[in-house]
């Protein structure tokens, strides 16, 4: 027999942990879901996509099936990407709410409002006259339907000054607002800092009592621009339970444990298509593209009838209304398309209208599927005559972008790494065969590296980032470091080749926004 719907209640007995479960758990046939067909999604997900870090399944309210893939696990947070813009949309419908602004507000009568200076003559000298006059009919409106009425993505220019806001402002517009769709996660960044500025708090700190407690989110974070400000088009790190939270808070009209969370008729408004949406507008609409069925408040129109939240590299949360359903996924791929296409082929054709005869054998393919699932560390050979003979010798390099001075590697069970750099001196411990968990000094995200004080690990002049790292020799005289970023869709290998004196040191991400490929550096072995 299906469970009572009323079991759907949410237990918020444990949501003050970071990843509580909120949902309750039924088997996929309780659900009317075939759990052979989610167990071919998972092989897929993790086998053709790779590589998957989560994935929950909630079908009438109850999750189904969930999986993470090790190291990852239901406590970790992880980087959303864009999939933080539907999240800044919920904000700006709360502030609507509160009357802090309102949708068909003027951009630059909200500015002369919140931001004194950013809209003066001085401010404005670089646009002609047509572009003061389109720039004067941008509403708020448009920047949640990223139809601002740039020609072009302004994002990379604008991220790329001290002050995003003054940035923006300073990019011509070439479209009439509300007419011409190009993404744009600098517009995003507007509305995060007029939601900020209006209720006089950051983002989270906004959204921690009107979403995020309601809800049982804790632990969130999220990335700041270089004026202070929560960034809101991406930077927000959450749980996959959180994901499929708000993805249920949204196919119940913003409802949640029978209170009205988010502002009544938001839910609705956010996820319609509000506008025709391509990559590159609607001339290049693709009707077999997710990414060309209409574009809402900073959600997307998916195939099949739904809409979601997206981020790069594969983080989502799907809300599909017709099936009554919910997946939230947290992963690392390059192509989302055929991620999506993976989604759609093995999970639509898995749901039933009604509940499914007890199926052990379809279950116990899920649970194989699930308890496969992991991401181990490369594996090679554990030490070397090279490394053996340069034990405890210390390798200089001179100046260079990642200020990075010296290392001493301490070959052994597990490699001691000792990095000397300019603000100070950072060990590590890299496993063989199996990874070790620990704190890793890393550049803020998406930005060229800079110092960052730590509040989490109690450091300060480095940014630091959970991460599993390893360590082998797939050459004699190679040695690659394996960095596996636990809260992020990331994974840095770092190569030293040794030759003679010198070691030559190369290395980058797998995936990353822009050029993830650290500079060369070369070192000289003393002793």
């Amino acid at each position: 027999m299906a469970l009572d719907l009323d079991d759907r209640t949410p237990d918020l007995s444990r949501a003050s942990d970071v990843g509580a479960r909120r949902l309750p758990r039924s088997t996929p046939e309780q659900q009317g879901v075939d759990p052979g067909g989610v167990a071919r999604l998972v092989r897929a997900l993790a086998s053709e996509a790779p590589e998957l870090h989560s994935l929950m399944l909630v079908r009438h309210g109850f999750v189904v099936a969930e999986a993470w893939a090790a190291p990852f696990s239901s406590d970790r947070t992880h980087l959303l990407y864009s999939l933080s813009k539907t999240f800044t949309a919920s904000a700006v419908g709360f502030a609507r709410a509160e009357g802090l602004l309102d949708l068909d507000d003027l951009l630059v009568e909200l500015l002369a409002r919140l931001t004194p200076g950013h809209v003066s003559d001085e401010a404005l000298g670089g646009l002609d006259a047509g572009a003061r006059a389109l720039l004067g009919r941008l509403r708020v409106r448009d920047l949640l339907t990223m139809t601002s009425g740039h020609d072009a993505d302004p994002s990379e220019a604008v991220f790329a000054g001290e002050d995003w806001l003054a940035g923006f402002l300073a990019q011509p517009l070439a479209h009439e607002p509300g007419t011409h769709f190009v993404y744009n996660t600098a517009a995003t960044y507007v509305l995060a800092e007029l939601v900020q500025r209006a209720a006089g708090v950051g983002l989270v700190e906004y959204l921690r009592l009107r979403l995020y407690e309601p809800l049982g989110i804790v632990g969130v974070t999220w990335e700041l621009s270089p004026t202070g400000y929560e960034v809101g088009g991406f930077g927000m790190s959450a749980t996959t339970e959180d994901l499929a939270v708000l993805g249920e808070l949204f196919l119940r009209d913003g409802v949640w444990a029978g209170r009205q969370v988010l502002p009544e008729g938001w839910a609705a408004l956010a996820s319609a298509a509000q506008v025709p949406s391509g990559w590159g507008g609607p001339a290049e609409d693709d009707s077999d593209s997710d990414w060309s069925q209409g574009y809402g408040f900073q959600m997307w129109r998916s195939r099949h009838g739904g809409y979601r939240g997206d981020g790069a590299f594969g983080q989502y949360c799907l809300v599909l209304p017709e099936q009554d359903a919910v997946v939230a996924i947290t992963a690392s791929v390059p192509d989302m398309g055929a991620q999506l296409a993976i989604v759609w082929e093995h999970l639509l054709p898995a749901f039933a209208p009604d509940e499914l005869p007890d199926d052990p054998a379809g279950r116990a393919a899920l649970a194989a599927a699930v308890d496969g699932l992991r991401l181990d560390p490369p594996q090679g050979p554990a030490s070397s005559a090279v490394g053996d003979a340069a034990a405890g010798r210390r390798v200089a390099f001179a100046a260079n972008p990642a200020g990075l001075r010296s290392v001493v590697l301490r070959p052994g069970v597990t490699d001691e790494l000792e990095l000397t750099f300019d603000e100070g001196v950072v060990a590590l411990v890299a496993g063989h065969g199996e990874a070790v968990n620990q704190p890793v000094p890393m550049p803020a995200h998406g930005n060229a590296p800079v110092l960052q004080a730590d509040p989490v690990h109690g450091r300060t002049g480095i940014g630091w980032q959970d991460a599993a790292v390893s360590a082998i020799w797939p050459e004699p005289d190679l040695y690659r470091i394996t960095v596996r970023l636990l809260g992020m869709p990331h994974t840095l290998t770092i190569d030293a080749r040794w030759s003679g004196s010198s070691v030559t040191v190369t290395g980058g991400f797998d995936l990353w926004m822009g050029d993830g490929r650290l500079p060369t550096l070369i070192g000289t072995i003393e002793g």
